[in-house]
C-alpha cells in the first residue's frame, strides 16, 4: 500500500496531462511540416482524424509497464467513450442531423470483425497484433479512395482548404530562417514529453490500483480512458455546434476504426493479451451495443436528445458494470 492515495492520483493525472499536451503539439507541428512538404490537406485530415495517438501511447506504455489489463481496458474504454459519452453529449446539447454515407456506416459496422475473430481463442498474440495493425491500412484506404473522388466526397474541398490555410497561417507566423530548426526542436520535445508523461501515468496507475484495490481492466476501461479521451468531446461537439456535424461524425468513424484495429494491434505487439471472461461478458456487449445504436441513429440521419440520453445511459451502465460484475 502507498503512503497517501492522493500522491499516485496526482502523478497519474499529471502524466496523462503531459501526454495529451505533447501529442497535441506533435500533431500540430507535424501538420505544419506536412503542408510545407506539399502533402495533401485531405490526406492529412483523414489520417489525423482517425489516429488518436495519445490513447495509443498510453496503451503501449501500460502494456510495456507490465499492466496489460489496463492497456486492454483502454482499447474498449476509449471506443465506448467516443460512442457513448461524446456522441451522447452532442445529441443532448445540440441535436443534429447529418447524412452519413452508407459506405462509411457499413465500414464502421464491420471494422470490429477482425478483432472479434482473433479474440475467439481467449488471447491476442503478437501475430494477432500485427494482423490488427496491418488491418487498419485497408480501412483507411477505402475512406481515402472514396474521398478522392470529388463526386462522392463527404468532407467538401472547401473544408480541406480551410484546414490547410489554418495550418499555413500558423506555420508562416513563426517566420525566420530558423523555423525548420525550431519545428524540429519542438517535435523532439514532444517525443520526450510523450515518453516521460506515459511513464508517470503508468507509475501512477500502478500505485492507484494498489491503493484502491481496483482491477486493471476496469481502471483502464473507465478512469484512464475517460481522462485521456476528454478532448474527444470537443472534437465531436464543437463541429456539431458550428453547424458541421459531418466533421464530428468523421472523428467518430475514424477513431472507431483505429481503436478496434491499430490501437488494439500495437498493444498486443508490445505485450500479448489474455482475454478474461469479463471481456466477453461486459466489454464486447457494451461496445457492440453502443456501436449498433450510433450507427442506427446515423443511418436514420438524426441524433436528438432522447438518442443522446440513451447513449449516455449506456455509457454510465458500462462504468457500473465494470465495478459491479
Amino acid at each position: 500500500m502507498v503512503a497517501s492515495p492522493l500522491v499516485p492520483v496526482v502523478v497519474f493525472l499529471v502524466g496523462i496531462g503531459v501526454v495529451v499536451w505533447s501529442v497535441e503539439e506533435f500533431v500540430e507541428h507535424v501538420a505544419e511540416a506536412a503542408v510545407d512538404l506539399g502533402v495533401s490537406a485531405f490526406l492529412l485530415t483523414v489520417v489525423l482524424a482517425g489516429i488518436d495517438l495519445e490513447n495509443a501511447v498510453l496503451g503501449v506504455a501500460a502494456a510495456a509497464g507490465d499492466l496489460p489489463d489496463v492497456a486492454l481496458g483502454t482499447v474498449f474504454g476509449e471506443a465506448l467513450f467516443i460512442l457513448g459519452a461524446a456522441v451522447g453529449l452532442a445529441g443532448v446539447a445540440i441535436p443534429f442531423e447529418t447524412e452519413t454515407p452508407r459506405e462509411y456506416l457499413a465500414l464502421t459496422a464491420v471494422s470490429p470483425a477482425l478483432l472479434g475473430l482473433l479474440s475467439l481463442d481467449g488471447r491476442l498474440s503478437r501475430l494477432d497484433g500485427l494482423l490488427l495493425l496491418v488491418g487498419f491500412a485497408p480501412l483507411l484506404w477505402v475512406v481515402y479512395r472514396r474521398e478522392a473522388r470529388r463526386t462522392t466526397r463527404y468532407l467538401e474541398a472547401e473544408e480541406a482548404d480551410e484546414i490547410e490555410a489554418e495550418v499555413r497561417e500558423g506555420s508562416d507566423a513563426a517566420g525566420g530562417d530558423d523555423r525548420e530548426l525550431v519545428e524540429l526542436g519542438v517535435l523532439l520535445l514532444t517525443v520526450v514529453g510523450m515518453t516521460a508523461g506515459s511513464e508517470l501515468a503508468v507509475m501512477g496507475a500502478r500505485d492507484v490500483l494498489a491503493a484502491f484495490d481496483i482491477a486493471g481492466l476496469a481502471f483502464g476501461a473507465t478512469v484512464m480512458s475517460f481522462v485521456a479521451s476528454l478532448e474527444e468531446i470537443l472534437l465531436t461537439v464543437e463541429p456539431v455546434r458550428d453547424g458541421r456535424p459531418e466533421v464530428g461524425v468523421g472523428n467518430v468513424v475514424g477513431s472507431t476504426l483505429f481503436f478496434v484495429t491499430a490501437n488494439a494491434g500495437v498493444v498486443a505487439l508490445v505485450h500479448p493479451l489474455a482475454l478474461s471472461r469479463t471481456v466477453f461478458a461486459v466489454h464486447w456487449p457494451f461496445f457492440l451495443g453502443s456501436l449498433a445504436l450510433v450507427l442506427a441513429f446515423l443511418s436514420r440521419g438524426r441524433v436528438g436528445r432522447p438518442e443522446g440520453a440513451l447513449l449516455l445511459a449506456v455509457y454510465a451502465g458500462y462504468w457500473a458494470a465494470n465495478y459491479l460484475l
